[in-house]
This record gives structure tokens, C-alpha cells and sequence, in this order.
């Protein structure tokens, strides 16, 4: 329902441009009766966990498709992150940006290892591998590089860094399964990579993720650490946790694995709809993808210096017509607890990261989403910045 004056923005009493809510991260569910028979096969065999076949066929095909030797699936890419960590031995300070899920700071947090805060740099949001030089100290063992919306870390460079100063580089890839940085597929940098196979990931697993790397011992390793540390039936040999995935997530994997061009080919679609749509609007810029990523966000960012409207307040308006936009990252792990009461001063050394924090915006995309929704979406945006004076005036009194 297109709006035709301020009166039709449900902000102010207008009736909703959708009548169901229009969610960032809908889940992509491809093929529900390929999944169906997956868990009829599960109830049949009475194999539900434990490592059983469709885990292991998921494992296989997650290294099938980025070509790293080892994959292990993971319950949620929480624990992942937290037993690749303490795979990997870090400890004392770890280095990571705050423009990131809370999860990539707890999962240090957790382990009693200090995250420090990086700034990240304006070509692509990931960290500023120019300002991590400065924040290394003795107590240093690590850097984690978050790979953001598909748009990957300068990997080179934080390779680089990892080797003049012996730490471990760990990714946090959660956006970016599926993806490839200069030709080689994202999951083969560094230590260690860590994915996410959330309901709201590209590939999900319902819950689950997976710690993908080259290196043998390292995944010898991650695997014990998985499963209690049992080598075999009676025998603990490692100190572990239980981050196993279960049958049916792994189910659910292997139906987006299966279907994953699918899913690629809508997001790619809806960018370029979301791109023609929103094109030219003062202050309002669409992040942009290569070739390289699968285009799993649709990211706008707001320049406060042409828009008239903030973000928060775009984003208000939105979702009062049902579109549920989403600030990622707000408000930055730096001013969340318990990192606002340890580092109080850190958004001092996060100026990037500070002003970022007010300008993105994420819209829904994936294969829930119609074309003629995102083309409603892109008219209620460009309605709203063509009146946003006449808006932000109504708004102020609205709040008075």
C-alpha cells in the first residue's frame, strides 16, 4: 500500500504498509518436504545425536564447498567461538573489533581472556588492521577479524601482523558463508574460522555453527574438546564441553547446502532491487557488494550530514509499517555491560565505530521476501526522506 501523504505513515496513525511484520533474518526454508523425510529418516534409524551420519555428511559437505580440510559442526556459533578459543590457547588480551555481535566479546569474556577494542575503517566496516599495531601488549595473544554482511577482513594484512607478533588470528565468519576473498573461499585464513548456521544465517541449521581450519592437530583437537575430550567409548583424554549438533539441525543444513544457490541467486536479486530502488536519495547509501560475497545483507547507511531524519528515527518509522529494520550493531560491545564498566573511555579510541553505530541499518532480504514488498519498502524510504522535514516536524510535536 503505497503512502501518499504523512497522514498514511502508521507512525501517525496510518494503516500499516504490510499487515505481517517484515523481519531481518527470516529464515530461508527451501524445501520443507526434503526436510520432512530428512527427520522421518532420523525417527526411523533413532540415531537423534552423537555424530551421527547426517552430521557428518553436513561436515563433509561444508568442507566440499570451501575447500578447508576440516569441519566441525558445532551446536551454535557461540560455543564454536568459545572452543576455538580455548583451542587455540589464547589468552591475556585478545584484539577484536566492537563493531561485532556481543557473542565474539562474550566468548572471550567468558573465559576470563580481555577483549580490546579495535576501530574499524570506512572501506568495508571490518577491523582497522592500522590501529591494531597500537594496541598490542605483552598480555596479547590474538586477533579476531570479523568478517561483516559478506564483506571480508583485509586478511594480508592481519596475516601479516599475526606472524610479526607470534599471536593466533581467529575469523568470527558468521556473515560469511559461502563467500570468497580474492578467489580463495572464506573458512581457509588464519588459525581458524568460525561460522554461524543461525535460523537467521543464510545456511541455517535452525541452531548450529561450525569451527572450519587447515590444521590438523588444531581440529584434532577441537573435535575432543566437543565431545568431553572422548577419544573412544570410556576414554576422556581432554578436558571438553558438549557443543555437539544434533541430527535434525544437521538436517536442516544439509537442505540449505543442497539449495544454497537458490538462496544465493534471491539475495543477489534483491539487492539489485533494493539498489535500483533506492538510488539517488540524498543521504542514504546501500553498502555494496563484489562478486566475491553472496550478498546476505541489505545494509543502508545514513549519512546524518545530508539526511534530515536519523537513523533511529527512519528505523522507528519503519517498523511502525511493519518493516522490521534492524541497527546492527547498536550500541557496540564497548557501551554494552560489562565492557561499558571496564572501558569506560574505549569509544575515545572507536571514533569510526562510534559514528557507525548511529548510521546502519539492515532491511530484510533471502528468499521470504517478495519483489513487490522490497519495491514497497523502496517507495516507503523514498516517501519518507522527500518529506522527512515535514516528518520530523510532526514527529517533535508528536513527542512533546
Amino acid at each position: 500500500m503505497y503512502k501518499s501523504k504523512i497522514e498514511d505513515l502508521s507512525i501517525f496513525g496510518g494503516r500499516k504498509t504490510f499487515d505481517l511484520p517484515l523481519h531481518v533474518g527470516r529464515p530461508n526454508i527451501v524445501d520443507r518436504q526434503q526436510f520432512l523425510q530428512h527427520i522421518n529418516t532420523i525417527l526411523d534409524t533413532k540415531w537423534l545425536t552423537n555424530n551421527g551420519p547426517y552430521v557428518q555428511n553436513f561436515e563433509h559437505k561444508i568442507s566440499d564447498i570451501t575447500g578447508v580440510k576440516h569441519a566441525i559442526a558445532i551446536c551454535n556459533g557461540t560455543v564454536a567461538l568459545e572452543i576455538a578459543i580455548r583451542a587455540l590457547e589464547l589468552t591475556g588480551e585478545v584484539i577484536v573489533p566492537s563493531f561485532t555481535f556481543v557473542a565474539t566479546a562474550h566468548a572471550l569474556q567468558w573465559q576470563e581472556i580481555t577483549p580490546v577494542f579495535c576501530d574499524i575503517n570506512l572501506d568495508n566496516f571490518t577491523i582497522d588492521t592500522q590501529q591494531i599495531e597500537k594496541l598490542i601488549t605483552p598480555r596479547t595473544s590474538g586477533i579476531i577479524g570479523v568478517n561483516l554482511w559478506g564483506r571480508n577482513c583485509h586478511t594480508a594484512a592481519l596475516s601479516e601482523l599475526a606472524e610479526k607478533y607470534n599471536l593466533k588470528l581467529l575469523y568470527d565468519s558468521a556473515h560469511s558463508f559461502g563467500c570468497t576473498n580474492e578467489g580463495t573461499m572464506v573458512g581457509n585464513f588464519g588459525d581458524a574460522e568460525i561460522f554461524s548456521f543461525h535460523a537467521t544465517k543464510m545456511v541455517n541449521t535452525l541452531e548450529g555453527g561450525a569451527i572450519v581450519t587447515n590444521n590438523d592437530e588444531l581440529a584434532e583437537k577441537i573435535r575432543l574438546m566437543r565431545n568431553f575430550g572422548f577419544a573412544d567409548e570410556d576414554k576422556v583424554i581432554y578436558i571438553g564441553t558438549n557443543g555437539k549438533m544434533n541430527e535434525i539441525s544437521a538436517a536442516m543444513g544439509l537442505c540449505s547446502l543442497d539449495n544454497i544457490e537458490t538462496i544465493i541467486n534471491a539475495n543477489k536479486q534483491n539487492y539489485s532491487l533494493y539498489t535500483d530502488g533506492l538510488s539517488d536519495i540524498p543521504g542514504i547509501k546501500i553498502c555494496e557488494y563484489t562478486s566475491e560475497s553472496t550478498y546476505p545483507y541489505i545494509t543502508l547507511y545514513i549519512d546524518h550530514e545530508q539526511s534530515v531524519l536519523t537513523r533511529n528515527q527512519l528505523v522507528d518509522i519503519l517498523q511502525h509499517d511493519n518493516i522490521l529494520a534492524r541497527r546492527y550493531f547498536y550500541p557496540g560491545c564497548h557501551n554494552m555491560e560489562p565492557y561499558r564498566s571496564y572501558f569506560p573511555h574505549s569509544g575515545l579510541l572507536l571514533k569510526n565505530t562510534e559514528n557507525l553505530i548511529h548510521q546502519t541499518l539492515c532491511l530484510p532480504t533471502g528468499t521470504s521476501i517478495s519483489k513487490n514488498e522490497i519495491e514497497e519498502t523502496c517507495h516507503l524510504i523514498k516517501f519518507i526522506i522527500n518529506n522527512a522535514k515535514e516528518i520530523k516536524k510532526k514527529l517533535e510535536y508528536k513527542n512533546t
